[in-house]
């Protein structure tokens, strides 16, 4: 067993509040896990790198995404399954270049997620994040998601057991629900009720009996209202929840996903491009959003990290930027990266071995030049060094 130690840097952990100054952690270079880690003289390795006097923190965690779009895309157009794998692994790659080093998909044309997956695991699709896949997202018929190839439309809690379970035995890892329209949907808004909590109850139940988890697509209400009644375990975007939604998913331990900067941009950079209809429901929404969420955040609701990467103008490169978004909610810069290294790795199931860097979890970590303690902005770094398992990517 050959060891690599990293060592002359301040670490943030993912776990507090707190840096540690001089540290360093030693990795085992086949199972691309943290053995041991420290302060002042490093332990003994096969090999050493010097890293400088720089910063590492975690990989970041993106809950949302939509491997498969394109960002520039026109309105409405429709990819085919060819070059839908093509923008996914160019997407994927950008996310890890950013620092992205696990997904979650929460709706994906063709299951390409689930295809690309196995790709992966055979080690031909490089330089690509850990994924927990989705494949297509549940709608009702005319809902927001509703589209040849990127969406199951159903109708009743039969037509959804039927669809939840063909889409595991498919392999899919998660499931997406849509519980309201949406702000890309020209035929319904964001208070728009669309699956019935009957029938987002039926995926919940089929989910958990393995264990797997399900998001709800809610924007308003009565929405995000019906997505709790049915026990979905994250709220995605959220931007209407009420005080009662925000306690009762304290009590019921359902994640919120706010997706801050899907909203942010499209009012920042839409005008004259996207149709106006859409850029005002993005921008009427943003303001009404900040003030629902700090609410919700000082009541107790655990936030995840997500962007919605995919949808206008919002790259997959913007995951960084999401942080500073989150500060506006009250977050310190701790906070905010902990929505993704304890939050989304629990939300996902995988806070065992990913988030944090502790002894016994992967070394999947960023090299930052500057504190990322000290401002958010010092994490949207176009040239830093990424890892997976202690092994560099970019």
């Amino acid at each position: 067993m050959t060891k690599t130690t990293f060592f002359n840097f301040t670490l943030f952990d993912g776990t507090t509040d707190q840096n540690q100054a001089d540290a360093w952690f030693t990795v085992d270079d086949a199972s691309g896990k943290l053995v041991d880690r420290g302060q002042g003289t490093p332990a003994p390795a096969d090999a050493n790198v010097d890293l400088n006097g720089q910063y590492v923190m975690p990989g970041f965690m993106n809950v949302h995404v939509y491997v498969t779009a394109d960002t520039q895309a026109l309105q409405g157009k429709e990819h085919s399954e060819a070059e839908a794998g093509v923008l996914a692994f160019t997407n994927l790659q950008t996310l890890l270049k950013s620092g992205v080093t696990y997904v979650r998909g929460c709706g994906t044309g063709y299951d390409a997620d689930v295809k690309l997956k196995k790709l992966q695991q055979s080690g031909q699709l490089p330089h690509t994040p850990h994924m927990l896949t989705s494949g297509k997202a549940f709608s009702m018929t005319g809902g927001h998601g509703d589209s040849p190839h990127g969406g199951h439309a159903v109708d009743s809690p039969d037509e959804m057991r039927k669809a939840v379970r063909t889409a595991f035995k498919n392999g899919a890892e998660s499931i997406k629900v849509m519980a309201t329209g949406g702000v890309m949907t020209p035929n319904d808004f964001m208070e728009d009720a669309q699956l019935s909590v009957a029938e987002m109850h039926v995926a919940v139940e089929e989910a958990h009996h393995k264990r797997r988890v399900v998001a709800a697509h809610a924007e308003g209400n009565p929405g995000i209202q019906n997505a709790l009644d049915a026990g979905v375990d994250s709220v995605e975007h959220g931007f209407y929840v009420t005080e009662d939604e925000a306690k009762q998913m304290v009590k019921q331990g359902t994640y919120l996903t706010p997706t801050l900067i899907a909203e942010w941009v499209i009012p920042e950079q839409g005008h004259g491009v996207l149709p106006d209809w859409e850029v005002k429901k993005a921008a009427d929404a943003l303001d009404d959003t900040y003030v629902n969420m700090r609410r919700a955040f000082q009541l107790g609701v655990k936030f995840t990290c997500g962007t919605d990467a995919g949808t206008p103008f919002n790259g997959f490169d913007l995951t960084p930027s999401e942080f500073g978004l989150l500060t506006k909610l009250g977050m310190t810069p701790a906070q905010a990266y902990q929505c993704s290294t304890l939050n989304s790795a629990a939300l996902m199931g995988v806070d065992q071995e990913y988030g944090t860097l502790e002894v016994g979890k992967f070394a999947d970590f960023q090299v930052l030049k500057a504190d990322p303690l000290a401002d958010t902005a010092n994490v949207v770094q176009t040239d830093k060094q990424v890892y997976l398992g202690g092994h560099r990517e970019f």
